[in-house]
């Protein structure tokens, strides 16, 4: 699938790192180092704009081993670039770690994923089907 970008940072494009990965790492463009206090939020820019076609999602993600080793991860993953949107991606990082984290830039600070996605048309009903699940929510099925 081909996406127009528009690369407007120094770093290169969003790649995938290995031949079967769903994601590409993205990284931050930023004119000077950014620290992050413990439980402190932040919009990080990435210089990145694109044109999806409809019917996609580009969706932004944590990267693991910055949420493992750090405890800095996306706030509200996943985000979700709508194909209309044209504006700069930028990614909200949240620092849930109890040390301040400086985000350089070019650091690479969340991973990208292109995914298909249908829009719902509403069919009202008086009822629903049942299913052998029924009404069961939050831990319906155990917690083994």
């Amino acid at each position: 699938m081909n996406i127009p970008i528009v690369n407007h940072s120094k770093h290169p494009l969003p790649a995938y790192a290995t031949p079967l990965s769903a994601g590409m790492d993205i990284r931050a463009n930023l004119d000077s180092p950014l620290t992050l206090a413990p439980m402190q939020r932040c919009l990080v820019p990435t210089g990145l704009h694109i044109a999806l076609p409809a019917g996609y999602e580009a969706q932004i993600r944590p990267r693991s081993g910055l949420a493992l080793k750090r405890g800095v991860t996306v706030l509200n993953a996943p985000g979700t670039i709508d194909a209309d949107y044209r504006g700069e991606i930028r990614v909200i990082l949240v620092n849930l770690s109890d040390e301040p984290f400086v985000i350089e830039d070019g650091e690479r600070i969340a991973q990208m994923v292109i995914a298909r996605h249908e829009q719902a048309v509403w069919q009202p009903a008086d009822e629903l089907d049942d299913t052998e699940r029924g009404t069961g929510g939050f831990g319906h099925t155990g917690i083994d």
